[in-house]
């Protein structure tokens, strides 16, 4: 008797995932019923454990449409890790943050994120980082 292990879909969990974390929409699909959040910043951290607060702690902390920049993409046996960039204009500022999340993936639907934020930085903070620190890499 042989069992076997569907593996999971990254490309299409990857596409999903970020086009949700530009326009805010929650593509079809996208996480698991019980999907399991955990998101840690500089100094809070919060989790979820259902779809609704899940997009509640997304959507309350970015609630504006912006861009993402990948940086990195690294699949795993269970899923994926990504690094990427966010940009995004809110109450008359740009905003930045820089994540690394890991992700679970079923099919082709996250059931479990880790997420690490650098926290977001307004326009001041960006101002004040790019006069003290020369980037080696972009």
């Amino acid at each position: 008797m042989s069992t076997t292990t569907m593996q999971p879909d990254v490309t299409t969990a990857v596409a999903k995932l970020i086009r949700f974390l530009e326009t805010g929409e929650v593509p079809d699909g996208l996480f698991t019923p019980d999907v399991f959040t955990d998101l840690s910043l500089p100094q809070w951290r919060v989790q979820a454990n259902t779809i609704d607060d899940a997009l509640a702690i997304r959507l309350e902390g970015h609630p504006s449409p912006g861009k993402v920049h990948v940086t990195r993409v690294d699949p795993t046996d269970r899923g994926f890790t990504i690094e990427f960039e966010e940009r995004w204009e809110q109450d008359g500022q740009r905003w930045y943050c820089r994540e690394m999340l890991r992700a679970d993936v079923v099919g082709a639907a996250i059931s479990d994120l880790s997420i690490y934020c650098t926290g977001d930085w307004d326009e001041a903070k960006q101002r004040e980082h790019a006069a003290a620190v020369q980037l080696i890499r972009p």
